[in-house]
């Protein structure tokens, strides 16, 4: 975290002192002469500490103190007064303030006070991160399903990156879930409260691209009655989601490159700059290094799109997840139509887990619901895997179940599947199957 401070006072002299004291010593500082410049450079994720003033023309230190402390009670505010008033110290440590330094005031004073409140407001910093991740965990979970190792990283990924504001570029399998995982960079951003604009390439007519994107304006061209808003101004402050890069013509390249680069946009039929700030999250299936090769796209704008990757499995890369998302899908196409989930018998749970899914989770969602409506089996019958590798899928599962019945306890998974520790736990290992996915939050070890 940052050595910020912000220093509010309405005297020159007092606000170049005390700016030079802290950057001597290391702070990054910054000075405002008013409580409403301060109120303008202050949010709740604020990374530092406030020093301002008690005196001061207008909105004075305590009326900043109570706006600040609604702000973020947690923000620490050190307070300063040439005139020695105690009752006025007391008032303000009675309304949040952090410290209360009487003016004049050694340099050693000032920087013991702000050293102890950068550090109380770094592990108020640290604390909400925390409990935002945990937050944040529990609530992508149940968004990308799944407890395979591959989804575990894909979702630790997305954390990760959703905090920033780089370009992504999503590369998986027809069916795959590349528009959900769009999805959960963008609603776990910044931008979350913003418009998420989504926009298939391969759907688009060459000729409509232009105005697909940029938007135009009345009589732009034979048939526009009227102003049209375009996807990338749509999602002004927020994420643009554009599915099937590859299929972008590349007259259109050369547009939304120019938009990256620039941050602004003209509108069919327009001369008029339109300034916009949004993310580009693209998805792809092919190599779209390998298209750039080919000369079918531009490979300024492929680094431009392409500042992080991210890689969605496929299905049948992640089998132990099929069970728990064949439940899910089946129970919501059940509730959708008004039926009752029948058990799954054994033997098509093995055909599922040794079924290959060339559709991905895509074909999952419709043999699921087949299965709700019960029209046919989930899935024809299929010779594409070894007899070892179905008895391999299917014991995967069996751990996997064991483990979820069990909550993650050792012992009761060894009693139940009549396991030594040992092979429990080189079997776990093979399928890559973590303890921890399965345990309670907050539940003691049962070692």
């Amino acid at each position: 975290m940052s050595s910020q401070v912000l220093v509010v006072d309405d005297e020159v002299a007092i606000r170049e002192a005390v700016q030079q004291w802290l950057e001597l010593s290391g702070f990054s500082v910054q000075t405002c002469s008013s409580a409403a410049q301060a109120l303008a450079l202050v949010d709740r994720d604020f990374p530092g500490v406030i020093i301002s003033d008690v005196r001061m023309p207008g909105t004075d230190g305590l009326q900043l103190l109570e706006k600040l402390i609604e702000l973020d009670r947690d923000l620490p505010v050190i307070m300063v007064t040439g005139h020695g008033d105690v009752p006025m110290a007391v008032q303000a440590l009675h309304r949040g303030a952090y410290d209360f330094i009487e003016k004049p005031f050694t340099p050693e004073r000032l920087l013991d006070s702000v050293r102890r409140a950068l550090e109380k407001r770094r592990l108020v910093c640290e604390n909400r991160e925390l409990r935002q991740q945990f937050a944040n965990k529990d609530r992508i979970e149940s968004q990308l399903l799944g407890v395979s190792r591959p989804m575990e990283n894909l979702r630790r990924q997305i954390l990760e990156l959703a905090g920033t504001s780089v370009n992504i570029l999503i590369r998986g399998e027809t069916g795959s879930g590349k528009e959900r995982v769009a999805r959960c960079l963008h609603d776990f951003s910044a931008r979350a409260g913003k418009p998420f604009v989504a926009l298939n390439c391969a759907a688009i007519p060459e000729n409509l691209f232009e105005s697909e994107l940029f938007g135009h304006e009345s009589g732009a061209f034979t048939g526009a009655q009227g102003k049209r808003i375009g996807r990338i101004e749509h999602a002004d402050g927020g994420t643009l989601f554009l599915d099937e890069i590859e299929s972008l013509p590349l007259a259109q390249q050369v547009k939304l490159l120019r938009v990256l680069q620039e941050k602004t946009l003209e509108r069919l039929g327009s001369n008029r700059s339109i300034q916009v700030d949004l993310r580009v999250i693209s998805a792809v299936k092919p190599d779209l290094l390998d298209e750039v090769r080919k000369g079918r796209f531009r490979e300024d704008l492929y680094y431009r799109l392409n500042v992080a990757t991210l890689q969605i499995p496929a299905l049948c890369d992640r089998r132990e997840d099929i069970p728990l998302l064949f439940e899910h899908f089946a129970q919501e196409a059940a509730q959708r139509h008004g039926r009752e989930v029948s058990p799954l018998p054994a033997t098509e749970l093995a055909r599922l887990l040794g079924h290959d899914w060339p559709g991905n989770v895509r074909e999952l969602i419709n043999a699921a619901e087949r299965h709700a409506l019960g029209l046919s089996a989930p899935v024809e019958a299929f010779a594409s895997q070894s007899l070892a590798q179905q008895m391999e899928s299917f014991e995967a599962q069996c751990l996997h179940n064991a483990l979820l019945h069990c909550q993650g306890n050792i012992a009761q998974v060894m009693e139940l599947l009549q396991l030594p520790r040992r092979t429990l736990n080189e079997k776990m290992q093979r399928h890559g199957l973590q303890r921890g996915s399965y345990r309670p939050a907050g539940s003691q070890d049962d070692e």
